[in-house]
């Protein structure tokens, strides 16, 4: 049996840092991130083609959290 879950962790080391990946894997991956991104271009991220980078924001609710990079891999051609 598969597990079909989404999965949200960390892939980088916690604590301070300039840079963090937060990855996002599974069925639901685009539409979790979808939900807390915005594109700078204003383009809806589940939209896009795979293996593109897109520029904007991580917002919860109103309140903007950090500017981020956001890489789309769709499968089959990604690895979890």
């Amino acid at each position: 049996m598969i597990n079909q879950d989404s999965i949200v962790a960390l892939a980088t080391p916690s604590g301070a840092g300039a840079i963090a990946v937060i990855r996002i894997s599974g069925e639901d991956a685009i539409t979790i991130g979808a939900n807390v991104f915005q594109s700078v271009s204003g383009k809806d991220i589940s939209k896009q083609k795979t293996h593109t980078i897109h520029l904007g924001h991580i917002f919860d609710g109103e309140k903007t959290l950090d500017q981020v990079l956001v890489s789309v891999f769709k499968g089959p051609n990604s690895y979890t």
